[in-house]
């Protein structure tokens, strides 16, 4: 796929605003759960950053997938957390500081493990004619596009609190409508093969997410967590952060292959967030034991 203004530019930029966004709902204090839960927060680093990376690269192996489908996987299971697993963390009634501390912490520990992770997946899993991703220059391009815009809205909403609060709904909404630009440029740009795609990575996609969420709620279960810190590290390992995905797949990788299955991960976990929200969010016997909790 050779480089356009659409993964060059339009891409990234979308990208930076989107974590420019979840910047400006946060402050120096949304972090002081890493020394108050710092159980919760290690669980929760755990579940994102090795345990969803694990469980992608053996389902990679149980149905045999190879080239831009694998390491497309590989991608996603790689991009933990996302200002969206922060807004349905709290349409849950769960810890919403602590989804907000894991967000913000695997973001910066990612800028270092994603190239890693997907430089390994593309020599494991054979896929000839990708380049590897430069360690150094992707940690830029990462924060540049990640970690820098989330301090410039967290440095704006201390300088002008009222303004961005006015500002946070606009913010949301045109975050939202950059995304769906995004899938469905990706998802146009393989119109061909979308449906050949579908079947090759959807089953595995879908059994990931479901696993993603189920193991991570069953182990801050184990480990004896509260009710809503079980909520939050369950909905931050099964969200994902799909924008960086695609930007990684489609702009860095320049491989539009890859980027079908980050696309079809993140719609299918938009399903799943809808189906928690309703479950979780709207009962009102569940709402009154994650009060106790």
């Amino acid at each position: 796929m050779e480089s356009n203004v659409f993964t060059a530019v339009f891409l990234p930029l979308a990208l930076a605003f989107i974590m420019l966004g979840m910047g400006l709902t946060l402050s120096i204090k949304d972090f002081k759960n890493i020394f108050i839960s710092p159980k919760a927060i290690s669980l929760g680093l755990f579940c994102q950053l090795l345990m969803l990376p694990v469980l992608g690269f053996l389902l990679i192996l149980a149905f045999g997938l190879e080239g831009s489908m694998a390491v497309g996987i590989m991608i996603i299971a790689s991009c933990p957390g996302g200002p969206t697993s922060n807004m349905i963390t709290h349409l849950c009634k769960g810890d919403t500081a602590l989804s907000i501390s894991l967000t913000v912490l695997s973001s910066v520990i990612t800028i270092i493990t994603i190239p890693l992770y997907i430089n390994y997946a593309i020599i494991y899993f054979g896929e000839e004619g990708t380049v590897a991703l430069p360690v150094l220059q992707t940690i830029i391009q990462i924060t540049g596009v990640t970690l820098i815009p989330v301090a410039i809205g967290m440095y704006l909403k201390h300088k002008f609190p009222a303004l961005s609060q006015k500002a946070d709904k606009t913010v949301r909404i045109a975050s939202i409508v950059f995304f769906v630009v995004i899938v469905g440029g990706a998802i146009f740009k393989e119109k061909d093969n979308i449906l050949g795609f579908f079947a090759e990575a959807g089953p595995v996609t879908v059994i990931l997410n479901i696993l993603t969420f189920g193991f991570a709620w069953l182990i801050a279960k184990g480990f004896g967590l509260p009710l809503k810190q079980q909520v939050s590290i369950s909905i931050e390992s099964g969200i994902q952060n799909g924008t960086l995905g695609i930007m990684i797949a489609a702009t860095l990788l320049q491989n539009t292959a890859m980027v079908i299955p980050v696309v079809i991960y993140s719609l299918i976990m938009f399903i799943a967030s809808i189906l928690i929200v309703v479950i979780l969010g709207n009962n009102e016997e569940a709402a009154l034991v994650r009060n106790k909790a």
